[in-house]
């Protein structure tokens, strides 16, 4: 199999797995960037794709965000300094639907790097292995940032003033939690 054939392959097997890590990070009108983005760091950077190649490409999708919040965050320094930003531009939303108040709450609370660990164990489905690799950390530490996020999550969750939680929402609760 030529280089091609192997990146359409690597393309099919994981481009919907890294739209939908990108969809729960970034604005909607975003995403089609952004995913195009990941492969075209992977096609330029190919021999440097490992043969298991999503976490490889979900640390680059995480390293494209994060660039793009940073050119974010200057255009809105450079903006405030030219006094015409408008607040509605800084408004800052959760790309989830219908989150659990409390949860949502709880987890804005926590640090970018807690949430990053979380969300990678939940929402991406990654075992512990391969979300270590996403963040380029090693699993041991990987574990135990693990274990301290959801610590923190727990305690963040138990001090969230509101009503009592759905069954589904107490499950998706429990689901972080484990």
């Amino acid at each position: 199999m030529g280089p091609g054939e192997r990146f359409e392959a690597v393309y099919r097997a994981c481009a919907g797995a890294v739209r939908a890590y990108v969809l729960r990070r970034a604005r909607s009108d975003e995403v089609d960037d952004v995913v195009a983005e990941v492969f075209l760091v992977a096609w330029r950077r190919f021999d440097d794709v490992p043969e298991d190649p999503l976490p490889w490409l979900l640390g680059v999708g995480r390293r494209v965000l994060a660039n793009r919040r940073r050119g974010h965050a200057r255009e809105l320094a450079l903006h405030s300094k030219l006094r015409v930003l408008d607040a509605a531009v800084v408004s800052s939303e959760w790309p989830l639907a219908d989150p659990d108040d409390r949860v949502l709450a709880a987890l804005s609370g926590l640090s970018a790097f807690d949430q990053e660990v979380l969300l990678l164990v939940t929402w991406e489905g990654l075992e512990p292995a391969r979300a270590a690799r996403v963040l380029g950390i090693r699993t041991g530490a990987f574990l135990m940032r693990l274990h301290r996020a959801r610590r923190r999550f727990a305690r963040a969750l138990a001090e969230s003033p509101g009503t009592a939680r759905s069954d589904a929402a107490s499950t998706d609760t429990q689901e972080v939690l484990r």
